[in-house]
């Protein structure tokens, strides 16, 4: 009971319909500051869909008869809430995580509702963050230093010596 009557407070607090400026970008109307992405993104709540069923895990008899289990879909290939660009990348490393178009995360970690549901929104945050980032600049291909190369080769020669007085054998010339 204490979960929804958290979940109706916070709801109730914001208004429908109002815009929140951010940075100087404003944001849909029903988005929520703490589902934001980064700058000028953010998920839309209406756009989440929630299941809720019993977990297994701490909680003793309680676990029995309540449903503190949270499963949360976002609609990935769908969601209006990302531009086409981004949603392409998101779904490219989403891909083997996605069912039916929608990603799924789930939350039984704790033993209250509530706290799932806060873990399985910032989860979906972090995963979204990952998904969407810029790729990495490509690596320049460069020459290993005269130095490295000397260093290196003088390595390969103590071992070789090292193993060839284990074997008995003639030991290589030392420099």
């Amino acid at each position: 009971m204490l979960a929804w009557a958290k979940l109706g407070c916070m709801e109730a607090g914001r208004e429908r319909g109002s815009e929140e400026v951010a940075a100087g970008v404003r944001a849909a109307p029903d988005a929520d500051p703490a589902l934001a992405l980064g700058p000028g993104l953010a998920l839309v709540r209406s756009e989440l869909s929630w299941r809720f069923s019993r977990a297994s895990g701490p909680g003793g008899q309680n676990v029995n008869k309540t449903d503190s289990r949270v499963e949360l879909r976002f609609p990935l290939a769908t969601t209006a809430a990302l531009p086409a660009v981004l949603r392409a990348r998101a779904l490219g490393r989403l891909a083997s995580r996605l069912v039916e178009g929608e990603l799924v995360v789930v939350a039984e970690e704790h033993r209250s509702q509530w706290r799932n549901r806060q873990a399985a929104l910032e989860r979906l945050r972090e995963l979204l963050r990952q998904a969407i980032a810029p790729p990495p600049p490509p690596r320049r291909a460069t020459r290993p230093s005269r130095g490295s190369v000397e260093r290196r080769l003088v390595a390969k020669r103590q071992r070789a010596g090292r193993k060839a007085q284990r074997r008995g054998g003639i030991r290589p010339e030392e420099d």
